[in-house]
């Protein structure tokens, strides 16, 4: 036996295979992504979810764009660990995921991380073991077993509780068919978790200036291009109708359609108006979905199975397979803006996400932001005006209540005229909803005898009676304590005294004055979570209760038919800090509030009880003239070179001590470039000084419109002192809140 010489040389000089690398952005606070050898065999690609050793630990990442290993040898790097079976995040996501670590100038890994929510979704869902008819009759029929054998004999597959159920039996009799051969067992893929929606399921018929504004919306979808509509309409006018038809026309196309919703957990009549239109409910996503649903959710987005998701603001970070129309529902309101780790505002986000993947976005609400509405006279955003109800039902007669001369009685919040109108709204057989922003029975307790007021120990904020629950809480770190019966400075029974009302105490009051009306209070904070919330809210429409008081969640757009009266307790309560917003917010709770009521037609009246009204905030409200108040809030705005005429960023710097915070704020003001057109102001101690035990100082950066932020901070931030011990900074582009 002899071997070729060549040969033998060939093998024994023949190049070792590439090892090739890759970026792998893993779910930390990292700069850049982390370099990684793909193992020989081992198919990647950008946007591929794959497993990586991190220090000690196995975490999920992304295989990123850009860079092959940045020059470091193949062999000094550690592996890709695995790579799922899970589509790829396409280019438009990955670009999406930069962008807004850029804008917001956060880790990209941060931003990464909340398009990778669900782990256990990143392998395919297992197969379902089912059934199918192969012939043959039992030893004995029975009707049920005739039922069955003459539903499979469609020759379709079945799981066996769904063969049950549609034929009209017990499994038993299913599994008793099984055991005599008459069925084979087959493998079904998993069950969409909804339905899929049918554009044409019920189409209704729009007349006047709905049928118009869907006709503009049509356009702008069948363009496949993007755009930004704001569809600014009066409660009750059929804004969600007219949207409805865009998303019937995405359908049409074939792609995936996105709706966020400000609070979707509370929005199940959203959901069943959604169904009655397209014959099928939209996935829900949320933080209240159980983790087993999320992760199907998110499975059978990435792969393109559920057409429409309707979600809180974290849905904007799904990776559809083919998203081709973004809606934000309430665009106004502030909760779409996440202050956790990565500060962003879901509408403005939404917007870049549309225009990097090139499709329309609809921005809704019947009191816009003041941006959208200067981004709409512009000309930047195409404006769908909806001027009058739907079905020329009238909006509510709205009057202010001056509480200097029709106060309530001693001990009370309501004032005789609210109270005289709740009672013929009762006598009418129809609905009260009394609106007061203010969770729990009283905001602050207090010592007669030694003035002692009771504080959170680890807050600079007041605990809030909760007498339902028998405790006294506090609204920032959740701290609570049983509320006591003696003051514990001087130790006085008895003379500990609640000031000012929340929710409860209004209730109370209302069970005094009405002992035989049904009531139902409404609180985020109330036993029994979102589950109760919302069969509470059926239970109001329908019609099941007289008096319904709450916080601002019922405002967020419920229809309850037989409500007639609102009354808003404190309409002053929102203008009492130095909020830039704080006009605004006001005027835009305030009004979605009154619209609550009269949305079917009855006569209807708003009451808002106030100490100034000649406020311009109140006095546009009772009016109904939006565009004065608008022009006024942007011409105001224009003058102080706010947003959107100007741009503003928050640092809040946070320690276990105050001298740590204040010195590390200090520095980090002093390392400030000079730049035109930028100045920074502070540091100051933040509204709220202490939470959970640590002082913070606020620095607050102003910039025109055309200033460069970003580029601002990043060296204002590079150049100041690094975190050290327990200094922390969190960083807010265009914050919302300024405590």
């Amino acid at each position: 036996m002899s071997t070729d010489s060549s040969d033998l040389f060939g093998a024994l000089f023949e190049a070792p295979p590439v090892v090739r690398t890759v970026p792998v952005l893993v779910p930390m606070p990292a700069a850049t992504p982390y370099s990684y050898s793909v193992p020989e065999g081992m198919a990647v690609e950008a946007g591929s979810v794959v497993q990586v050793p991190l220090g000690p630990r196995q975490v999920i990442g992304v295989v990123w764009d850009g860079g092959d290993g940045g020059g470091v040898d193949p062999k000094k790097l550690r592996p890709i660990t695995h790579a799922f079976d899970c589509p790829p995040l396409n280019k438009e996501m990955r670009d999406f995921i930069d962008w807004v670590a850029g804008y917001t100038l956060s880790p990209p890994g941060l931003v990464a991380r909340m398009a990778l929510r669900a782990p256990n979704a990143f392998e395919p869902e297992p197969m379902v073991e089912g059934l199918r008819f192969v012939g043959g009759e039992p030893e004995r029929m029975t009707p049920a077993r005739a039922r069955v054998l003459d539903t499979a004999s469609d020759g379709l597959s079945w799981t066996r509780s769904g063969l049950a159920h549609a034929a009209g039996v017990s499994p038993s009799v299913v599994d008793g068919l099984i055991a005599q051969g008459i069925f084979e067992t087959v493998f079904l893929p998993p069950p969409p978790v909804v339905a899929q929606p049918d554009p044409d399921f019920a189409v209704p018929r729009l007349e006047g200036p709905q049928r118009q504004a869907a006709q503009d919306l049509l356009e702008n979808v069948r363009r496949k291009e993007f755009s930004v509509s704001l569809i600014d309409g009066v409660t009750g006018s059929g804004k969600t109708e007219v949207y409805f038809e865009a998303i019937a026309e995405t359908l049409k196309q074939g792609r995936q359609v996105l709706i966020l919703l400000p609070e979707i957990a509370l929005t199940a009549s959203f959901l069943e108006r959604f169904q009655d239109r397209f014959g099928a409910k939209p996935a829900e996503w949320h933080s209240e979905l159980a983790p087993r649903m999320r992760e199907k959710v998110w499975r059978q987005a990435v792969t393109g199975e559920v057409r429409v998701v309707a979600g809180a603001r974290s849905a904007l970070f799904l990776p559809f397979e083919d998203l081709g129309l973004i809606i934000v529902d309430e665009e106004h309101d502030p909760a779409y803006k996440q202050e956790d780790r990565v500060y962003y505002n879901a509408r403005d986000m939404a917007v870049v996400r549309a225009r990097i993947a090139d499709f329309p976005v609809i921005l809704v609400s019947a009191t816009p932001s003041v941006e959208s509405q200067v981004n709409g006279q512009s000309g930047r955003y195409g404006t769908v005006h909806l001027p009058t109800r739907f079905g020329d039902a009238a909006l509510p007669d709205l009057h202010l209540i001056d509480m200097r001369r029709h106060a309530p009685d001693r001990g009370g919040f309501l004032s005789p005229v609210l109270l005289r109108a709740i009672g013929k709204t009762i006598e009418r057989g129809e609905q009260s909803l009394l609106f007061l922003n203010r969770r729990g029975y009283a905001p602050l307790t207090l010592c007669r005898v030694c003035g002692h007021r009771f504080q959170c120990p680890q807050c600079s904020s007041w605990l809030v009676e909760h007498r339902f629950r028998g405790q006294i809480q506090c609204h920032q770190c959740g701290y609570a304590e049983t509320t006591p019966e003696a003051c514990p400075e001087c130790g006085t029974l008895d003379h500990l005294v609640a000031c000012g009302p929340g929710v409860e105490r209004i209730a109370e009051e209302v069970e005094r004055h009405f002992p035989d009306a049904r009531t139902i209070l409404l609180s985020s904070d109330l036993m029994g979570g979102v589950k109760r919330l919302r069969l509470e809210l059926e239970a109001i429409a329908k019609g099941e209760a007289d008096i319904v008081i709450g916080t601002q969640l019922v405002a967020k757009g419920h229809n309850f038919p037989l409500m007639t009266l609102v009354g808003i307790v404190d309409a002053d309560l929102g203008l009492a800090n130095g909020d830039p917003r704080a006009a605004e917010r006001t005027f835009q709770l305030l009004s979605q509030v009154t619209g609550r009521a009269g949305r079917t037609g009855l006569k209807s009246h708003g009451l808002l009880q106030t100490y100034q009204p000649q406020h311009p905030v109140m006095q546009a409200i009772v009016s109904g003239d939006s565009s004065a108040f608008y022009d006024r809030e942007i011409a105001e705005r224009e003058r102080a070179v706010l947003p959107p005429f100007g741009r503003l960023a928050s640092i809040i710097v946070s320690a276990d001590t105050r001298q740590d915070a204040e010195g590390h704020a200090r520095g980090i003001r002093n390392a400030a470039p000079k730049v035109q057109g930028i100045s920074v102001l502070g540091p100051a101690e933040a509204p709220l000084a202490l939470i959970r035990g640590r002082h913070r100082f606020r620095l607050l950066v102003h910039g025109r419109r055309n200033s460069d932020m970003q580029g601002f901070l990043r060296t204002m931030l590079a150049q100041g002192p690094k975190e050290r011990g327990s200094v922390h900074v969190q960083l807010d582009i265009d914050p919302q809140s300024f405590l």
